[in-house]
């Protein structure tokens, strides 16, 4: 009787702590300061892409293009290589790597540039080709659900205020960039002789 009256206030204090809101710190919140994002990438119909959009939505993010803020996936590279050999000198094992590149902008000021990268390891059998192959690629679905949940930790740390910072310095940079070419350009046109 005692058992199944504590577990029933357990399940009660449960409800009641869940339903005003409260969790329990790294339990994966998926609160973003940013509430819209314009998002592009160079495959415009590819799997990461679609996975990217699919994990802004379902955390509350507005996707359209007309956001302040442009996040682009630039570049998506896969690569495999042998990681180890058999005495016969055939692959053993091969790792597969995957890496993003992508960009936060506004307008056409680059605020931020990183990328991230993903590594597997899987044992490549010869007597059971189709096996490593669905191996491997079950492996690379794996890596870019890796790769969108990085990126996602990653958009979770920008806020107005950092966003901000970052396009100051970028169109500071920007300025300062202009004014040295207009110099350069200055300097290196001819001058008139004098008369």
């Amino acid at each position: 009787m005692k058992r199944s009256l504590s577990g029933l206030l357990l399940v009660m204090l449960t409800t009641l702590l869940t339903a005003c809101g409260f969790q329990l710190r790294g339990t994966g919140s998926d609160d973003f300061a940013l509430q819209e994002l314009g998002l592009s990438a160079r495959d415009a119909y590819g799997e990461t892409v679609k996975d990217v959009r699919r994990m802004l939505e379902s955390s509350g993010v507005r996707v359209h293009g007309g956001a302040p803020y442009q996040l682009v996936l630039v570049r998506e590279d896969q690569r495999q290589r042998a990681a180890s050999y058999t005495s016969a000198a055939r692959s053993a094992e091969n790792e597969l790597s995957a890496s993003l590149d992508y960009e936060v902008r506004s307008g056409n000021l680059l605020l931020l540039a990183d990328r991230l990268e993903e590594q597997k390891v899987y044992v490549h059998d010869a007597n059971n080709l189709i096996g490593s192959d669905q191996e491997a690629q079950q492996l690379r679905v794996e890596m870019r659900r890796e790769l969108v949940q990085q990126l996602a930790m990653r958009l979770q740390q920008l806020n107005p205020a950092r966003l901000a910072k970052l396009e100051e310095t970028a169109r500071a940079k920007a300025e300062a960039e202009a004014r040295a070419a207009a110099e350069a350009e200055r300097q290196s046109a001819p001058t008139a002789p004098a008369r």
